[in-house]
């Protein structure tokens, strides 16, 4: 049943009554969406959407996408939950999947309910494995928003708290084109950024467990170093026993077109020791993971169990959803439709000055925005833009170093002729915002 604005505000205001200040809404009005199909949602008062952020990248394929409701209503049917304390053959059945997937040899699972406490979970392994709790991670990264997910996330936005059981070394080399070493080519820019991590090394104290990095930063606007970095960090990290996690929450799953996995595109040196999953894998089902060498997954010498963690309903979903991905090749056609729309947002913005970059790789694009005739980033442009998206029935997300970017991932099912009306809508919001923040 449509509702009426009042309605929504009524929502709203009790919305902020009971739940946290810190549990940030989009727009001035916020959005309650009632459901959606394909690459469409539709809201309370009955306006239709085009979505081109998928709940945060997490509705993979699809909404509504059949085969993975039958799954999870036949599963819950059957038996709802049970726990890890039981034998439970969709969960090794999604595992054995997994691990074939992964590239990483002789490998283990272990689920969790999101991307949180996937890395966290991994966090927990590395450290336990290499007796250390010092961790190197990537300026601008994001990884979650647990005690000690926030304490190696390196986006000022997203880190309450200095505090963190863990010590942490920020690494150069995620953002090509920002920061001391984006005038060099990609050579050189590998180069610096495996110097400066040389000359960390050597004036740290102790063994570092691992270095936690995300292929391309999600949180962080969609930024990604040029391919090969992380083969040439691995190097390093080789030499001295650092371990390599691969935060794959948003890239994994063949979302970035080239590859299955965010880390194939530095994979000089093969497959990381510990990969963590989550979001699509589950397209809204609450699934995440990490997955990594026995000899590190099994390090662990106290007992452990996951409540939620593989229940039978999850992950009855997760594999209905990787056999669709797999059968209808998703990848390529994220390769196909995601090259297709970055060159047309390319192009659509080419003469817009409030547009410093269009970035990305596959379905995860991401539009960088400043003060028209500056370089300087400009948030509230984003902001803007995102509700005059809203307006022409787009939805988009944002992010970067102060919410100066939009973010761009539709589910992965995108067809050519909605890349091309989200791209228009896109442009025609963009070029509003700039005439709004034009000088008189």
């Amino acid at each position: 049943m449509t509702q009426h604005p009042q309605d929504a505000a009524s929502l709203h205001a009790r919305h902020q009554a009971v739940l946290p200040s810190w549990l940030s809404l989009y727009y001035e009005r916020p959005l309650e969406l009632t459901h959606g199909e394909g690459r469409h949602v539709w809201d309370a008062e009955g306006n239709r959407y085009l979505d081109f952020f998928g709940g945060i990248l997490t509705t993979m394929t699809a909404h509504a996408l059949p085969e993975v409701t039958k799954a999870v209503s036949e599963q819950a049917g059957r038996i709802i939950h049970t726990s890890t304390l039981y034998l439970s053959r969709p969960m090794v059945d999604l595992a054995e999947r997994i691990v074939a997937l992964s590239g990483i040899p002789d490998a283990r699972v272990f689920f969790t309910t999101s991307g949180t406490e996937a890395n966290d979970a991994a966090l927990l392994l590395a450290t336990t494995h290499r007796r250390s709790n010092q961790v190197l991670a990537m300026r601008n990264s994001y990884h979650g928003r647990s005690f000690s997910t926030v304490g190696i996330t390196g986006n000022q936005s997203w880190s309450p708290t200095s505090l963190s059981p863990l010590q942490t070394l920020y690494v150069h080399g995620g953002v090509r084109t920002r920061g001391p070493y984006a005038e060099l080519g990609d050579r050189d820019y590998i180069a610096a950024c495996v110097a400066d991590l040389e000359d960390m090394l050597q004036q740290t104290a102790g063994g570092i467990a691992a270095l936690i990095a995300e292929p391309v930063q999600g949180v962080g606007g969609f930024t990604m170093p040029p391919d090969g970095l992380y083969a040439a960090f691995r190097e390093v990290l080789a030499r001295h026993g650092i371990l390599w996690i691969s935060d794959e929450v948003q890239t994994g799953w063949g979302r970035t077109g080239d590859h299955f996995w965010g880390w194939q595109a530095h994979a000089d040196n093969g497959p990381p020791d510990l990969l963590t999953f989550a979001k699509g894998i589950g397209n809204g089902m609450a699934i995440g993971g990490v997955v990594g060498r026995a000899e590190v997954m099994n390090s662990l010498t106290a007992n452990s169990i996951s409540t939620f963690g593989g229940s039978p309903v999850t992950m009855a979903a997760g594999l209905a959803n990787l056999t669709y991905l797999l059968e209808h090749d998703l990848q390529g056609n994220a390769r196909r439709v995601g090259g297709l729309l970055i060159e047309r947002l390319r192009a659509v913005t080419a003469g817009l000055d409030v547009v410093r970059e269009v970035r990305g790789r596959g379905l995860m694009i991401g539009v960088e925005l400043v003060r028209p005739g500056t370089d300087e980033r400009a948030p509230e442009a984003a902001s803007l833009v995102v509700e005059a998206a809203r307006e022409r029935g787009l939805l988009v997300g944002k992010g970067g170093q102060g919410g100066a970017s939009l973010r761009i991932a539709p589910p992965m099912t995108l067809t050519v002729a909605e890349a091309e009306e989200g791209a228009a809508l896109l442009a025609d919001a963009l070029q509003a915002v700039q005439g709004m923040l034009a000088p008189s």
